[in-house]
């Protein structure tokens, strides 16, 4: 570190952590006029940019391209020979900046904002203590208000063994510059079903997914999981249901062998681990504010953390639990940024118009509750659903274009609360839904937005029309 060891500087605002949340809450503060401060132990730009959304969605892009090209007739005709593996590497690297964030500090310097690399600490009211690598001390002030965006790193469920075979994570994941022969994912949730037919498409032999529910996806709508399943299935990728993993070693020729509940075994040369996440917040300090270390930090609506006196502190983004996506952790950090500048600003997303999209083939693309969530929460709730293929839009992109596309009608209010769309491509859809979801737009009002022909955005006409309208 530069500063001098012992060294005491003051800022109106402190954030600790540089990725989505923090560089976006760190801008906000600064366009109001407030002297800021980042803290960062990695890089400038955080989990997404270098081992989470861009790497993994520039590996499936190639597959997704394909798989695309391969549904035209005329057009798949074209398609020979391989993946350029070098190639496909040789654009992620690209993405990632190859895992440096000097291409991010121009941006920081253009809005003011200082960056400290080292790990940041809590180390009482408004103060943050900042070791560097070379082992120097410096001491942060905030004079208003110190804001946590730490987010989460990847859990490792306690199966005997598993911590001994180098076990892959997202990082080792999207790191990668060879593709396994055979691969294991443990977890059938986003990550572990993107990375499986990400793997699949690029070249490995064997995938097996190994998931403990009864179905992948197990937090969206059941058809969704079934849906990604059928299709993994015609890809050759195995997927094992309620499979309960019982110890994991690696053999004499390197293999990694994992036993599951039931004794049998299955064998692959990597095993990617996907089962969820958990707050890096271990060593913030938290204890030193009141709040328990490796917690979720809980926030009211406007993110400033509860039960820390004098409403000084914030967390944005995976850090306080609230939705685990850098999407939301952007919002809330612009959210939280207006509230420290003394706006009255709330969340009003995050728990209920959370957007979300799994980018397997198909996609899943869903906000809000699923039906389920929503009959806990009192919701009186008409499930509408219409085969997103049978547009004419969807057959224009060629052949076998199929998926499922649900609104969730609060009967009481007829307003749409929860949507969900699967298929090819159909990311695009969900704005519209998040947009009549946010502003509470009645399917009346709805029924007025007229969708262009030939398009796949016509499925919400036909959705509209099997509610009765």
């Amino acid at each position: 570190m530069s500063e001098a060891d012992g060294q005491v500087l003051d800022y109106d605002v402190v954030v600790i952590g540089a990725g989505p949340a923090g560089e976006n809450v760190a801008g906000r503060c600064a366009d109001h006029g407030m002297s800021t401060a980042i803290v960062e132990r990695e890089l400038v730009g955080g989990e997404c940019s270098y081992w989470g959304c861009i790497p993994s969605k520039t590996l499936l892009r190639p597959g997704d391209a394909l798989a695309a090209t391969r549904r035209v007739p005329g057009a798949r005709e074209a398609v020979q020979g391989a993946i350029d593996l070098g190639q496909v590497f040789a654009r992620r690297d690209y993405m990632t900046s190859d895992w440096h964030d000097d291409g991010q500090l121009p941006w920081l310097a253009s809005e003011l904002i200082v960056l400290h690399r080292g790990n940041g600490r809590l180390a009482g009211e408004r103060r943050v203590d900042v070791s560097g690598s070379d082992g120097a001390m410096l001491s942060l002030r905030a004079r208003t208000a110190v804001v946590l965006a730490t987010g989460t790193r990847a859990a490792l469920p306690p199966v005997p063994g598993l911590d001994g075979v180098g076990p892959w994570t997202n990082r080792e994941a999207t790191e990668t510059h060879a593709v396994p022969r055979r691969l294991l994912v443990l977890g059938g949730g986003a990550v572990g079903c993107e990375m499986a037919q990400c793997f699949r498409r690029l070249g490995s032999q064997e995938v097996t997914v190994l998931e403990g529910a009864q179905r992948l996806l197990a937090r969206e709508e059941p058809f969704a999981g079934d849906e990604v399943r059928v299709a993994f299935e015609a890809e050759g990728i195995r997927v094992l249901l309620g499979a309960q993993l019982t110890s994991v070693r690696r053999d004499d020729s390197g293999a990694v062998v994992a036993r599951l509940g039931d004794g049998s075994e299955v064998v692959g040369d990597e095993i990617l681990v996907a089962t969820g996440r958990v707050p890096a917040t271990a060593s913030l300090g938290l204890d030193k504010v009141g709040l328990e270390p490796g917690r979720y930090v809980e926030v009211d609506d406007t993110l400033r953390a509860t039960g820390v006196a004098g409403g000084w502190l914030y967390a944005v983004g995976d850090c306080n639990g609230l939705a685990l996506l850098t999407h939301m952790g952007k919002y809330q950090a612009r959210i939280a940024g207006d509230v420290i500048a003394g706006k009255d600003a709330r969340d009003r997303a995050s728990r209920d118009v959370v957007t979300r999209v799994t980018f397997t083939d198909p996609q899943v693309c869903a906000v809000g509750p699923n039906e389920a969530q929503a009959r806990e929460r009192g919701i009186d709730v008409r499930v509408v659903r219409f085969p997103t293929g049978d547009v004419s839009g969807a057959s224009t992109q060629g052949e076998g274009i199929r998926g499922t596309s649900q609104i969730l009608v609060d009967e009481s209010r007829r307003v749409i609360v929860g949507a969900t769309f699967t298929g090819p491509a159909t990311q695009e859809l969900l704005h519209s839904a998040t947009v009549a979801i946010a502003g509470r737009m009645p399917v009346d009002i709805l029924w007025h937005a007229v969708p262009s022909f030939p398009t796949v955005s016509e499925v919400w006409l036909r959705l509209l029309e099997a509610y009765g309208l």
